[in-house]
């Protein structure tokens, strides 16, 4: 499919203006090419067939793609979503397709080995279906297994004492270790909870809900 308007969210000038010159190549037509999300505003006025766009952005770097992008979903449905990501971030895949409606894709930077397959997923996600990387796949089957299985016994009564509201220095008195000790424990059980760092919520507020939820 060619013909398509594009808009682009990527901090990097180089890899934003070398997208922008692809994209033209291939005879879409960008309508738009940001380097944060803040630009992107509330989308209303935004005249596009697709938005590509990173997970991280400025300010903080964190998820501001991900959230201008399931903004988007919402408000303005008709508009398919391609992120382009540099690491496979499970927790920000599941999000965006949550609703379960197609129009959406995931793949990595570094996974995209021609302009033939970019050109491929824009189409597929414009057309309605969904489009992810075979890493993203096998971190969303990984996760559907209970992730309390993978804590060691130090871990989970690190994580009931986080679910009592005790704070690291707390914990540390209670188990008799330093609170470096602690640190890195809270530190393994994000990790293997899948809970990357996020600006929308508290990671160990969601340890805790992931906890309670499965005991």
């Amino acid at each position: 499919m060619s013909g398509l308007r594009v808009a682009v969210i990527e901090d990097s000038v180089l890899l934003r203006e070398g997208l922008v010159l692809l994209l033209q190549e291939l005879g879409h037509t960008v309508v738009a090419a940001w380097g944060d999300a803040a630009a992107l505003g509330d989308g209303s006025s935004l005249e596009a067939d697709v938005l590509v766009t990173d997970v991280r952005l400025p300010p903080d770097f964190r998820d501001e793609g991900l959230v201008a992008a399931k903004k988007l979903r919402r408000d303005r449905p008709e508009i398919a979503v391609l992120v382009l990501s540099q690491y496979v971030e499970g927790v920000y895949a599941r999000e965006l397709l949550a609703s379960g409606e197609g129009r959406v894709g995931y793949l990595l930077k570094d996974r995209i080995t021609s302009v033939d397959d970019l050109d491929d997923a824009i189409t597929r996600v414009v057309d309605g279906g969904t489009v992810l990387d075979p890493k993203v796949v096998a971190q969303l089957f990984a996760a559907q297994r209970d992730p309390l299985e993978a804590l060691t016994a130090r871990e989970r009564e690190v994580l009931v004492l986080m679910a009592e509201g005790q704070s690291n220095s707390a914990i540390a008195e209670r188990l008799f270790v330093g609170t470096g000790a602690v640190e890195k424990h809270v530190r393994s059980i994000f990790g293997k909870l899948g809970l990357e760092e996020s600006s929308a919520e508290n990671r160990r507020v969601r340890a805790v809900i992931t906890w309670l939820q499965r005991s």
